[in-house]
Order: C-alpha cells, then structure tokens, then sequence
C-alpha cells in the first residue's frame, strides 16, 4: 500500500486528467482536539468518490453531499459551510470552518472544542499534479505552494520537511517521498512486518540470499531481493525516511547489514534477539570491526516495545510500534524498552521487595 499522500495525489491527477471536476481539501489550522492533523488531504470527485481524510468521516459526508449536489446543479450559490444553496465549485481556493459552535462540534463528530479548517482547490491542473507525483515516485522531498488569490501553484524542491504553512497570499505544503522499509530475512516474522509497514504506508524491500526462505515468501506487495544483505543496503540507500531491521538471527547476514545501515540516514536501525543476543553481537561488533559503545549507540536491540509478546504476529505488532514511535518523534518510557522491561520483571520475580510502584528501590 503507497503512501496516502501519494494516493491521494495521484487518484486526483487521474480524475482530472480524465476531464473529470474534482477538489483538493487540506486540513490548514486545528483547535483543540482533532482527528487530523495539519497537512493532512482528502480529494473528492465530482461523483462523490472520496480518497484521504480530514476527519473520522462525518465533515467528509458533508462535503460530498454539498458538493455532489452542487456538481448536479449547476445553480449558483456560495461555498461558506452553512449556506443552503448550490453552485459548481469553482474559482480560486476557499476556506471553510467545522466545529466552530458546540452543535457543529457534535454534527460533524468533533471532539468538544475541536475545530478545523480546511483549503478547497478547485479543479486543480493535471499537469501540475503529475509533475509533483513524478518527483515524489524519484525519492524527491517537494514544497507545493498555493496562490490563494487565483490558485496558482508552484512546486520546489525542498531541503527538509517543514510544517504546513499559510498566510494572506499562500498556503505551501511539504510532501514526501514514501518512508520505506528494508527487511533482512524473508522469515515469518519479516511477513507479519511487511504486510504491517505496507499498510502504514512504507514501501518494503526484503534481502535474503537463502533461497529457501524466499521461495515461500507470501508478501506480493513487497520487493524481494537475493543479494547479500550489506550490498543490498548500500544500493538501497536509506536516508531520512528509512529503517533497516534485522531478522535472521544469522550474524553472517545480520551484522554487516546493520553496519552499513548504521552509517547512513536511516531514522531506524535494528536487530531481532534476546538480551543476551544483543549482548553478544555488540561485542562481536566491537572486538572484529573497530566499532565503540559510541558507534553503536544508534544500532536498536532487543527491537520492539514490551507488550509480553511470544507469537510472529505479536512480536511484529512490537516491533511495528516501536518504528513509528520513532518515526513520530516520540519518546516511550523506559519501562517499554523490551531489555528494561524483562530486567524488571526477572529482578521483581527473584526480589519482590525490589521494585516499588515499577521503580527501583534503592
């Protein structure tokens, strides 16, 4: 499954080029709480086919019933939320408001004192929007830019992603290429995490030279590679919006790999095993390829959040977890570290008297 960004994009972009009337909504400001977050998009066709979100589903029926009808009608009208009447949606970029009073809130299944705005572009250009997909599919970090007074936009290409942002003239958003995964070992557990990345949006690549294991691979979305996994990651090139995780348990295929995923980009890198695993191939690390505690500080094991799991599946929901933890900027407790937490059970199972409230006493 693409990046939603993407799909969304690109269904607009063939509407459009098909000759079909189609809008671009963008969430732009939030109050409060809200089930979107700024940037996110949503493309609505003249039939009432829908791809994206603003919302959890109720702003999106209201802006295809206002809209569908008005594309039925033709009769002139106004695009403010609240207006009865209809006109085909047209002319330069419009903003509207939801949540705004407490019976909105509650219509639109807002939560209380939420609000969002959206930006509605009408009948944005094809070519436009094939050029920027074009440049997204190349692995390219673009700025789209919107004229608010006649829609005009203009695409750059962009040195790091940023917030969305809009003023009285413009409104310019960040898009990204796809954030993607690759996978050494074509196991079980490499299944259940592939299916999981692609349907959080990443591209997936597996690397496994033992044919064995890709012969029964059961993933067709993702890419399956034969090369030794060190090479595979050099050709891959993770950057920014990549993670490299580990998963044959096979330090002939797992170390090297790692290494080289250490010395680049990649927002994620880690390797399956036990404490004592770990342990050891860090040590490995340090005695046969000159790597310090330092060196290693980026390299992530055990992989996961400690969730008590013992299954694939269980341990792919883990390990998924913790990836887009670390791809969202967020800091989990040490207490969902699966090392910390193990340590703290055994210690509590030999001493009970040991851990009060889940601390360390002293």
């Amino acid at each position: 499954m693409e990046n939603l960004d993407v799909m969304v994009l690109r269904t607009l972009q063939g509407w459009r080029a098909a000759g079909r009337r189609a809008l671009l909504a963008t969430v732009v400001r939030t109050w409060g709480s809200s089930p979107r977050p700024v940037g996110s998009i949503m493309a609505l066709c003249e039939d009432g086919s829908v791809v994206g979100s603003v919302s959890g589903g109720c702003i999106e029926d209201d802006l295809i019933d206002r809209h569908t009808q008005a594309y039925a009608q033709g009769a002139p009208t106004a695009n403010a939320v609240g207006d009865k009447d209809h006109r085909i949606p047209s002319g330069p970029p419009t903003f509207v408001k939801y949540g705004v009073t407490a019976d909105e809130a509650h219509r639109f299944g807002l939560p209380c004192g939420g609000t969002l705005e959206l930006l509605l572009e009408y009948d944005p250009a094809p070519d436009s929007l094939a050029t920027l997909i074009t440049a997204l599919e190349a692995g390219r970090l673009m700025q789209r830019s919107v004229r608010l007074v006649d829609g005009a936009v203009t695409l750059t290409p962009a040195a790091a992603p940023t917030e969305l942002v809009v003023d009285a003239e413009r409104l310019t958003n960040t898009f990204g290429p796809e954030y993607r995964m690759l996978l050494i070992g074509a196991g079980q557990l490499a299944e259940y995490l592939a299916t999981m990345a692609l349907f959080n949006g990443f591209a997936v690549t597996v690397c496994d030279p033992r044919e064995e294991y890709r012969g029964s691979w059961n993933v067709p979305a993702a890419t399956v590679v034969s090369d030794m996994p060190d090479d595979v990651v050099l050709a891959f090139k993770p950057d920014r919006r990549s993670c490299v995780v580990a998963l044959t348990h096979d330090p002939k295929l797992d170390d090297l790999a790692l290494l080289e995923a250490l010395n680049t980009d990649a927002f994620y890198v880690g390797g399956i095993g036990s404490r004592r695993n770990n342990e050891a191939r860090r040590a490995r690390m340090i005695e046969h390829f000159d790597q310090t505690e330092e060196s290693l500080a980026r390299l992530r094991g055990p992989i996961g959040i400690y969730i008590g799991s013992k299954t694939p599946p269980e341990i792919a929901v883990s390990v998924m977890a913790e990836i887009l933890a670390v791809k969202n900027g967020v800091t989990l407790p040490r207490d969902m570290e699966v090392a910390q937490a193990k340590n703290d059970r055994e210690l509590a199972h030999n001493d009970p008297g040991a851990l009060v409230c889940g601390v360390r006493a002293a």
